[in-house]
Parts: structure tokens; C-alpha cells; sequence
């Protein structure tokens, strides 16, 4: 219960400024997730380059919940249009598990006509080996694909898939678990 309140007092101070909130639901979890630019904030003066926090909450029918917090700093790839890629890490906290992996994120807006909706597509990697495993934790890995479509102004739907893999050390003795493997289906809206 203390993680939930914790990640829902982020994700609520998300909203103060250029933000994202997202949720997305399957048949076996639920995702809370938020981003925030902090870019003006940085005072970085240069190329175009904003920095992002974001927090992210699920909660499984097993009654597991992970909690992730990052800051990542993301720019456009000069050689073509729409095309954006991200770096940055992320604390991931489980019951007895903290990792701390280092993120990268592609992510591609589809030069459409004008008169089919934004749409976009990404891909991302987070990965811990030992050295950035804490606690139980032995390494973390994740995968996420997602497509989106605007379908009103900052409103987007999305469908995506994650895997997300957790190994702990269990009685002297490494543990590998797939903590979620699913396709899911959300809704984002920006302010």
C-alpha cells in the first residue's frame, strides 16, 4: 500500500507542468504511468534536447507491484524527420528487488497524410546487469513496443507489448522470473 501511495503522489506531481498520464489495462495487470518535460528547468541552453522524468506503477493479479522513476534526455536524429531517440536510467523497486537500468528509446512519427491521425511508433530497452542490481536483485531486463494514434488533440490510444524479466538471489542461488510478459492497450492525454 505505501508503494501505491508513493507512486500515485509522483505521478499526481507529474501533472504541474508539460506533461503526459497514461493508463494502460490486459486481463492480468494495470499500468499507471506519467511523464514530465523538466527541460526548463535544466537550463541546458542547447540543441534542441529535452529532459524528461517519468514514473511508471503496475500492479499484477499476483499481487506484485513495480514501481519505476527515471530521467532520460531525448533529441531528434538530424538525418530524418520523426525519428527521436532517448537515453537515461530508472530505479525499479519490487518486494526485496532494486535495479537501477540504463534505457535506451527509438521512437518513429509516421509522415502520414494530413487526414489520418498522428501516429507513431517505439521501442524500448532497459537493462541492469549485477553491478546496478541492489537488494535481491541480480539483474533486471525490459522490452516495451508501442504503437499510438492521436485520436483528439493530446488524447492518443496505444496498443503495446512488454516483457519485462527480474533475476534475484534466492538462498545463495539465482532465480529467474518473467514478472510480466503481456500485450496490452491504454490511453494517453497530454497537458
Amino acid at each position: 500500500m505505501k508503494k501505491f501511495v508513493f507512486a500515485m503522489a509522483c505521478l499526481g506531481t507529474l501533472l504541474c507542468a508539460q506533461s503526459t498520464v497514461g493508463l494502460n489495462i490486459n486481463s492480468e495487470d494495470i499500468e499507471a504511468e506519467g511523464s514530465m518535460d523538466i527541460s526548463s528547468f535544466a537550463n541546458s541552453g542547447g540543441g534542441g534536447t529535452a529532459y524528461v522524468v517519468d514514473a511508471n506503477f503496475i500492479y499484477t493479479e499476483r499481487d506484485d507491484t513495480l514501481f519505476g522513476i527515471g530521467v532520460s534526455a531525448h533529441n531528434s536524429f538530424s538525418g530524418l524527420e520523426g525519428l527521436n531517440f532517448a537515453f537515461g536510467a530508472k530505479l525499479i523497486m519490487l518486494d526485496d528487488f532494486v535495479a537501477l537500468p540504463l534505457m535506451a528509446e527509438a521512437s518513429y512519427t509516421l509522415p502520414l497524410i494530413e487526414t489520418i491521425p498522428t501516429t507513431s511508433l517505439s521501442a524500448r530497452f532497459l537493462y541492469a546487469p549485477q553491478p546496478l542490481s541492489f537488494s535481491d536483485a541480480e539483474n533486471y531486463l525490459e522490452f516495451r513496443a508501442e504503437a499510438a494514434m492521436e485520436v483528439i488533440s493530446s488524447v492518443s490510444v496505444y496498443l503495446g507489448y512488454r516483457n519485462i524479466e527480474t533475476e534475484y538471489i534466492v538462498w545463495h542461488k539465482d532465480t529467474y522470473e518473467t514478472y510480466n510478459d503481456s500485450v496490452y492497450g491504454g490511453l494517453k492525454m497530454g497537458f
